[in-house]
């Protein structure tokens, strides 16, 4: 089954890296995983947005057209305006409410979720840069397209020892907040 997930934010943010990372996994589970992404000449502070296509198939057509998208999750409001439209009607979209402000349209459009990604990431892990996994363990709970373990040893794979206890504290809270949203 064919799964589409988008990442948007700003140079810098590690959008890119959680969509390599998600891909990888999926390659890893034996299927086939691929990331798209578009973002400014800019290296920190330019829109950014990187498409996952998760498949048990080979993927012929690596980009995803306008109203697929399944699941994007967003942490700049830049990106969030730019790259919304391709989210499919009733898709689910998780935004960073300290920065990212969609309108009443968009909540009766989309399912919108909000989690303060990067005040987690800063107050309750210590370490802004884990903002990435956050979003990638709220992504994969949302979703659940991955084997939890697996995309976990993907993302330890490509992190340096030194931030790997960070790093597991930051899954366990996207987790942990992705679930308590999931409930409301």
């Amino acid at each position: 089954m064919r799964h589409t997930i988008r990442f948007t934010g700003v140079g810098g943010q590690g959008v890119l890296l959680a969509g390599e990372i998600m891909a990888a996994a999926k390659i890893a589970l034996g299927g086939y995983g691929l990331k798209t992404a578009t973002y400014t000449s800019q290296v920190r502070g330019g829109p950014t947005v990187v498409d996952i296509t998760l498949d048990d198939d080979e993927i012929r057509y690596p980009y995803a057209n306008e109203g697929e998208i399944d699941f994007m999750l967003s942490v700049a409001d830049v990106s969030y305006r730019q790259f919304k439209s391709g989210v499919k009607p009733g898709g689910t979209i998780v935004v960073d409410p300290n920065l990212v402000h969609p309108t009443d349209e968009d909540r009766k459009k989309w399912n919108v979720v909000e989690i303060p990604i990067i005040t987690i990431a800063k107050e309750e892990v210590g370490n802004v840069i884990t903002q990435s996994v956050i979003a990638l363990s709220i992504t994969n709970a949302f979703m659940s397209v991955l084997e939890p373990k697996v995309l976990q040893d993907v993302m330890l794979s490509k992190v340096p020892k030194k931030v790997h206890e960070a790093n597991n504290k930051a899954w366990d809270l996207g987790i942990k907040y992705a679930t308590a949203a999931m409930k409301k």
